[in-house]
């Protein structure tokens, strides 16, 4: 089951997916002072946090059990719009990243490894996009 954390009024919802459970609490610490930070081991279990709720930003690891994680930010392109999509991944290939962003509407993809703090100004990046276009006329 996602962990949800504490429900903090106000705060950009975000949703963390990694099969890595060490990985997913450090960007957790990272962000919950800014953040409500839900997370997902798998692509399944994220798919149904996304329909339940609603969610600012999608940071999610590029390999996951059962699907790819580009597959699902792909998915989530149709299911949730708004949402900005933040992949992690260990490939290098700059043709890969590249494509991927494209194919998934990213509005960042981080290649590993990566600290909590880098993750965070993604997403302090991906937020101010995000606000600069609900700003925008």
């Amino acid at each position: 089951m996602a962990d949800q954390g504490p429900k903090q009024q106000g705060l950009p919802a975000v949703l963390v997916v990694d099969d890595e459970p060490v990985q997913l609490e450090m960007i957790r610490r990272e962000l919950k002072d800014t953040c409500e930070v839900q997370t997902a081991t798998s692509a399944a279990e994220a798919e149904n946090c996304v329909a339940a709720r609603q969610f600012d930003i999608i940071v999610c690891d590029h390999m996951l059990p059962g699907e790819q994680g580009l597959d699902f930010l792909v998915r989530m392109m149709g299911k949730a719009p708004a949402t900005q999509r933040i992949m992690m991944t260990g490939y290098t290939n700059a043709e890969f990243i590249s494509r991927s962003t494209v194919i998934a509407g990213l509005s960042s993809c981080l290649v590993k490894p990566l600290g909590p703090e880098e993750i965070a100004g993604a997403v302090r990046a991906a937020l101010g996009s995000l606000r600069a276009y609900e700003a925008s006329p």
